[in-house]
């Protein structure tokens, strides 16, 4: 009997570990994971394409600048964060019109350079987004000379840093990192409005817009720098961003995306309208939820 009662165990036991295994469950009950083909667990996804709070920091363009009213913010049409029904930004995307009312922030400012990100990443912080959003880098080439830009060595620097610093304090949140812009383009196109040359003389990017209409050689060379500038602050921000597997690069699409004059303001024919922010919210949208980058 004592023979038969220890067989009779041995059996259940190795029906149970059947069962559990089949089951994918472990000792204490617990899931064992997915398994892909050959045993091996199935890779969990590092990018989380649904985010549900959404905070931007940045420049002039992600406060909506010069969008609604001349040389004013209008954070309302921001790309990134604007409650516009004609933007449908990318946090209304995202989260739908009512969430987005409550967990979306923007700690952008008009005129801050990458050495500004620290800060506006520590007000990010304190509010645990999964998600923030960089656009910065126009204004570090946007300067009173072109000798006056951001070397490219303190833009690697400072926007190193900066990530670094978000990612200590939340290692898990996601970064979408967005191309500057082709200023370059930008001048192209808005130098065809006399309202919007007279702007420029405000101050609008000197080291890119001073002397609009000049077409000389010199003129010519100081554009193509401040051009190779932002180029070369775009092929940072993609080599600093690749290093961490939770930040997306938008592989260079906004400094590609050919602005037309509707989609620039139509007081500064430089920063983007309602039309512009709007594309600008479709380029986000579709890196943030793509599955694969």
């Amino acid at each position: 009997m004592r023979k038969r009662g220890l067989r009779s165990r041995t059996v259940l036991a190795a029906v149970a570990a059947a069962v559990l295994g089949a089951a994918g469950c472990d000792a204490s009950g617990g899931s064992g994971g997915a398994r892909a083909r050959g045993g091996e667990p199935s890779p969990v996804p590092v990018w989380d394409v649904s985010p549900n709070s959404v905070v931007a920091v940045g420049d002039s363009i992600t406060r909506g600048f010069d969008a609604c009213t001349v040389l004013s913010d209008c954070p309302e049409v921001s790309w990134a964060t604007g409650d516009s029904a004609e933007v449908d930004s990318l946090a209304v995307r995202l989260l739908g019109r009512t969430r987005a009312a409550g967990h979306s922030w923007n700690y952008a400012e008009t005129g801050a350079r990458v050495a500004d990100l620290p800060a506006q990443l520590a007000a990010a912080e304190a509010k645990r987004p999964q998600l923030v959003t960089v656009m910065i880098g126009a204004n570090d080439a946007c300067r009173s000379s072109t000798s006056a830009m951001t070397s490219v060595a303190a833009f690697r620097a400072d926007f190193t840093a900066a990530l670094a610093g978000l990612r200590e304090a939340l290692p898990k949140t996601q970064v979408y990192v967005s191309s500057v812009p082709d200023l370059k383009r930008l001048w192209s196109q808005g130098r065809t409005n006399a309202l919007g040359k007279q702007v420029w003389k405000l101050g609008i990017c000197p080291s890119m817009l001073a002397d609009a209409d000049a077409v000389d050689a010199a003129a010519t060379r100081r554009r193509e720098t401040v051009r190779e500038r932002v180029e070369a602050y775009n092929e940072v921000l993609a080599q600093v961003c690749a290093k961490d597997r939770r930040c997306r690069f938008d592989g260079g699409a906004v400094y590609a995306y050919r602005f037309g004059t509707d989609a620039l303001s139509p007081w500064d024919w430089f920063h983007p309208s309602v039309s512009g922010q709007a594309r600008l919210a479709e380029i986000a949208y579709r890196i943030v939820t793509a599955e694969k980058q």
